[in-house]
């Protein structure tokens, strides 16, 4: 035992903030009230150091620290009653200190070599940032003085947490220390001021000022006699487990911290600098396993297999295995035997690894992954460790089924967001109905029927950019791909003809020249499907034929046949060169459309859906059915109006900049249908569409179909244009809320000077058409979203 003062406190240099005195008055009170209750053999001894403290010393001698060697005895009495009769000072972290802790005066040989090599590097973990010391003290103070004088306890417990770096494991380790006050008693110099628990509620329940508790309880009223009670326990690895409790409803982070985060806490657990931990979910796609790297990264054993090229092929091992027979495997050493049994061993060798350790993890009697155990040493996993791990795996099956849990909401996501037309802002809607029609199911209701998503009294908005003439760019290419292949198809057939002397050669040669003049012309479908037919069924076969049966001909035969290939053969490149282009022009306006709408849902929500045709079409519906919780007004209307025309400016200007990109040219022209009236529209399960209601609103759907190819009138010129965009419109006022909105983008630069006013063909049905057009400045530098 240890009876050198310690300064709780080396930073700062301070005095207690209240009059304290060190006595053993309060101790010898409790002896006397053991030794009235006590019934076994204890109450002997109790006697005993009762007498020892009544005819050695004065009990109300006022000590001070620095006297303590002379009373070692009775301290060492005191730590005999206080302390288990069986704990080993050499391990127990336990002391004496002045009544406020603020001086150490009797401690263990354990707590006094712990203070003495680490206390400059302990760290609080569970107080206010640049909190003082001298603060902490006096939360102490007040603490006692509204427990003990006003039966007002504080949330706030006498404990604090601290850490600090293991010098020797370089590993984060965690105390507890608790200051016990059962021997302090405090003496009231004057009146207890009055006080209500509503004036100190929020000091009793937080880390708040003390300037509140300071103004009602002035410390001059007050004296502290006795001694104080410090221990000081090891809690690493209670930490260390609720570490990891804490960052699993850490919604806040993102993957790769909580990972981090949760080996961190592994290694810490572990206790050793040697141990490092790997994590690896299993993910699913159709019930299959699915390999993904940065999915995955946190296995040290894909880590590894990465370096060498080998991390599909060492997950697709390891998953297979653990499928069929999901076990804990240690490997103390890895050796060219163990490699033989278990191959995916050797990629960690390579990458230094000499002792590794899997354990296949649980959720829900399910095998969701596997956490790694492993070391750059020889290492031996001791019983001590398994335990330690045994605690973390419903923790770390929590984590690596959060992981899964998060992979497929992204999936989800993908498909809701891509494939699907249900979006945020009618999702309510979908919810109500959903939530409607189980209610009703449970009243048992014979052939139940789910109501329909309606909206009522919603604005449309049209717009379609289309890629120009595409039908005839697709003639073309097919004309262009089928001569290319007969010419090679001659070619071939005039080699055959000369080294192998068949009349039908000739026959096919004939026919051959006969398609490729027939091709070099208009072609329509039954000519294609006729060609396709003679190939396959003529062609073909006869080749194939002199293929299998000389040898010498197979390659020339086989330019043929590998022209044939769609993805890579000459016959297809121009159809090829065309799809691949149109895919950029339409890619490149789903990606602009997707960013830019998110500018008109913040200002009010609107349902947006896309259409893939040759180009791209979308339907917008804006209305206060909508969004109920917010007030409608058709300033929104003008809003998404201007904004639709703008954004059609800026995909012409983005298509035209494609040109040098696509390797066959196209153009795209820009359509907007104006339509002020509102209508209704409902969705219709069975196409998981939303449509039209009613027969006027059927009128608004057709003429959308239509005016795509409607021409000028007494003219054969089509509305739409390359370069332009045209917006058809029935009521002049529609027109002259779109001449502003022109004007004011030609004064931005967006459109040129040259607008139309332009009266259109009568459609089947629908008649008094008229249309605006303007030219999209090209010159204006392209804008990103």
């Amino acid at each position: 035992m240890h009876t050198e003062v310690i300064n709780i406190n080396k930073n700062e240099c301070t005095i207690c903030q209240v009059e304290t005195c060190l006595t053993f008055n309060p101790f010898v009170a409790h002896l006397k009230e053991r030794i009235a209750t006590e019934k076994t053999l204890k109450s002997e001894f109790y006697r005993y150091v009762l007498g020892r403290f009544e005819h050695d010393i004065c009990i109300d001698l006022d000590m001070r620290p620095s006297d303590a060697e002379k009373y070692r005895e009775m301290l060492e009495l005191i730590y005999s009653i206080l302390t288990p009769p069986i704990a080993n000072e050499k391990e127990l972290y336990w002391a004496l200190s002045t009544p406020v802790p603020d001086k150490i005066f009797f401690s263990t040989e354990a707590f006094y070599d712990f203070h003495s090599s680490h206390h400059s590097n302990l760290y609080a973990l569970n107080v206010p940032k640049n909190e003082m010391f001298s603060d902490r003290q006096k939360r102490f103070i007040y603490n006692l003085i509204l427990e003990r004088m006003y039966g007002f306890s504080s949330a706030i417990k006498n404990e604090m947490l601290f850490s600090y770096e293991d010098p020797e494991t370089g590993l984060s380790r965690y105390f507890n220390i608790q200051t016990d006050p059962r021997f302090v008693e405090i003496e009231l110099m004057g009146e207890l001021p009055e006080l209500s628990f509503d004036t100190i509620e929020p000091y009793l329940h937080s880390n708040t000022s003390l300037d509140l508790i300071e103004q009602v309880l002035p410390l001059n009223n007050f004296k502290f006699t006795g001694f104080s009670i410090i221990t000081l326990t090891d809690v690493t690895l209670t930490h260390a487990l609720e570490s990891i409790r804490t960052e699993l409803v850490n919604h806040s982070a993102n993957e790769e911290e909580q990972y981090a985060h949760v080996i961190r806490s592994l290694k810490t657990l572990a206790e050793s600098p040697g141990i490092e931990f790997g994590l690896m979910p299993f993910l699913t796609i159709n019930n299959e396993p699915i390999f993904d790297n940065d999915e995955c990264s946190k296995s040290v054993l894909l880590e590894a297999a990465k370096e060498f090229n080998l991390a599909e092929e060492t997950f697709d091992a390891v998953v297979d295995d653990y499928n069929q027979n999901p076990r804990p495997i240690f490997f103390n050493s890895i050796t060219d035997d163990k490699i033989e049994k278990f191959p995916f061993l050797q990629v960690l060798k390579q990458a230094g690894i000499k002792s590794y350790g899997i354990f296949p993890v649980y959720y829900n009697k399910k095998n969701v992954g596997i956490m790694e155990v492993f070391s750059y040493k020889e290492i031996v996993f001791y019983e001590k460790l398994l335990s330690k791990l045994q605690a973390t795996i419903p923790l770390i099956a929590q984590l690596l089924q959060n992981s899964i849990d998060q992979f497929e909401a992204r999936i989800a996501g993908v498909i809701k967001h891509k494939f699907t037309s249900l979006q945020p802002s009618v999702q309510w809607k979908f919810n109500e109905v959903a939530w409607n029609y189980l209610k009703e199911k449970r009243k048992k209701k014979k052939n139940q029927e789910i109501e329909t998503v309606s909206f009522s009294h919603v604005y449309p908005l049209f717009g379609a950019v289309d890629i120009r003439n595409s039908t005839v760019e697709r003639n073309s290419a097919l004309q262009e791909d089928l001569k290319s292949l007969l010419t090679i198809l001659i070619d071939t057939l005039r080699h055959l003809d000369e080294h192998i002397h068949l009349s039908l050669t000739g026959k096919l040669v004939s026919k051959c020249e006969e398609w490729l003049e027939r091709v070099s012309g208009y072609i329509t479908t039954n000519d294609e499907l006729m060609l396709d037919t003679f190939l396959h069924n003529e062609v073909n076969p006869f080749l194939e034929h002199f293929r299998n049966n000389y040898p010498a001909e197979r390659e020339i035969i086989g330019r043929y046949f590998d022209a044939m290939n769609e993805e890579t053969g000459a016959s297809f490149e121009h159809r090829r060169g065309l799809e691949t282009s149109m895919q950029l022009i339409n890619t490149s306006i789903n990606q602009y459309l997707e960013q830019a709408q998110t500018e008109v849902q913040e200002s009010f929500p609107c349902y947006f859906e896309k259409f893939r045709t040759d180009g791209v079409e979308y339907d917008i519906y804006i209305g206060q059915s909508i969004a109920p919780q917010r007030v409608f007004d058709t300033l929104y209307l003008k809003n998404i109006r201007l904004w639709q025309l703008r954004s059609m400016a800026e995909i012409a200007r983005m298509t035209n900049e494609l040109s040098e990109q696509l390797s066959r040219p196209l153009q795209t022209t820009h359509l907007i249908f104006i339509h002020s009236n509102p209508i209704d529209i409902s969705f219709r399960n069975d196409e998981r569409r939303f449509d039209v209601e009613g027969a006027y609103n059927i009128r608004y759907e057709i003429i959308k179909k239509r005016i795509d190819k409607v021409l000028i009138a007494g003219t054969f010129e089509r509305l739409t244009q390359p370069g332009k965009i045209a917006m058809v419109y029935f009521n002049p006022t529609e027109a002259a809320e779109y001449d502003e909105y022109i004007r004011y983008l030609q004064v931005q630069g967006y459109l040129l000077d040259d607008l139309e006013y332009l009266e259109l063909e009568e459609l089947q049905g629908v008649s008094g058409l008229k249309a605006l057009r303007v030219g999209v400045n090209y010159q204006l530098p392209l804008l990103t979203n």
